[in-house]
């Protein structure tokens, strides 16, 4: 019998048999998906947008170049992975967010949300919703998008239906909502860039339709229920779809890969559960977009939710 060569074996992590696409191409495909919601967001909002999202992605990437270099390892940047969370934490903050803003929430959404937990895939939570959540939380005045952005003809329909009802809501016109003809996280209201990029990563088959299809599902039942109950206070399903970072959450926050589950029924009712948290906290809570609130909350949620696993082959 021929001696096995011991420099023959090759000793890896799994998986070991993959289709070809790497991190950077993700991040790139990725990247690619939000350029129209941003194309959108420039003609909108002008040059303040185009600064919030270069500033925050500069932020995010240097945030990650000297966590590896603090850390003493190799550094990633080259994936693209801090660009992405950059660029998503800038879609969330209105155009008239202050630099130190900016800097500061997509260093935290860096080190708080990607690098305290290990390299990429390690982090329970979605990276740009960690600094979101800081800030929102911290300095809520400069995070408030109906006060920040008085200089525009523009509102803020979900602070109206918060603060003074349904009737006081006055854009209701789906096609200028589908538009962004509203106020909002600067990239997350381009209805349209959003759809065709979600569109785009679903067919590349980078994320999986049956998450956003669950949040989508979640909230148009939801807020169906409280229509039904009372139309005069509560507003439409389409209204909740078309207004805030709801789409945008859907195809690109939900389906955060470390952070949401990978199985089929798992993804599913993780998609129903964001969707549900999203209508309770417009109705109840103290915030009127409860977009990235609402995905942290099912982000704990999905240790609970792996659990359901199909039954072995053959065991009874």
């Amino acid at each position: 019998m021929k001696p096995l060569n011991p420099f023959a074996l090759t000793v890896s992590v799994p998986p070991h048999r993959h289709c070809g696409t790497t991190v950077r191409d993700r991040m790139l495909t990725i990247l690619v998906a939000m350029l129209p919601a941003a194309v959108m967001a420039t003609m909108t909002f002008g040059m303040p947008a185009v600064r919030v999202m270069a500033l925050s992605m500069a932020a995010a990437v240097l945030a990650e170049m000297a966590c590896d270099y603090f850390m003493d390892r190799e550094t990633e940047v080259h994936d693209f992975h801090a660009f992405t969370v950059g660029l998503s934490f800038a879609f969330l903050l209105p155009a008239s967010a202050p630099w130190w803003l900016v800097t500061f929430g997509s260093a935290a959404s860096i080190v708080l949300g990607k690098m305290a937990f290990g390299p990429l895939g390690g982090s329970p939570f979605c990276a740009p919703l960690i600094g979101w959540a800081i800030c929102r939380i911290s300095w809520p005045a400069f995070m408030d998008i109906n006060a920040s952005m008085l200089g525009t003809d523009l509102t803020y329909p979900l602070a109206q239906l918060k603060d003074f009802g349904l009737d006081a809501v006055q854009i209701t016109d789906t096609r200028q909502l589908f538009l962004g003809k509203q106020l909002g996280g600067l990239g997350a209201v381009q209805i349209a860039g959003v759809v065709l990029g979600g569109m785009l990563l679903v067919m590349r088959r980078h994320v999986s339709s049956i998450i956003p299809v669950g949040v989508i599902g979640g909230v148009a039942l939801t807020a169906f229920l409280f229509h039904w109950l009372d139309p005069s206070i509560y507003a439409s399903p389409a209204f909740h779809l078309l207004t805030g970072s709801t789409l945008f959450g859907a195809f690109f926050l939900a389906t955060d890969g470390p952070s949401s589950p990978n199985r089929q029924i798992p993804m599913l009712l993780f998609g129903l559960l964001t969707g549900a948290l999203i209508i309770i906290i417009r109705t109840w809570g103290a915030y009127a977009d409860g977009v990235p609130f609402a995905i942290l909350l099912a982000n704990l949620f999905t240790p609970v939710l792996e659990r359901i696993r199909p039954k072995p082959f053959g065991r009874r």
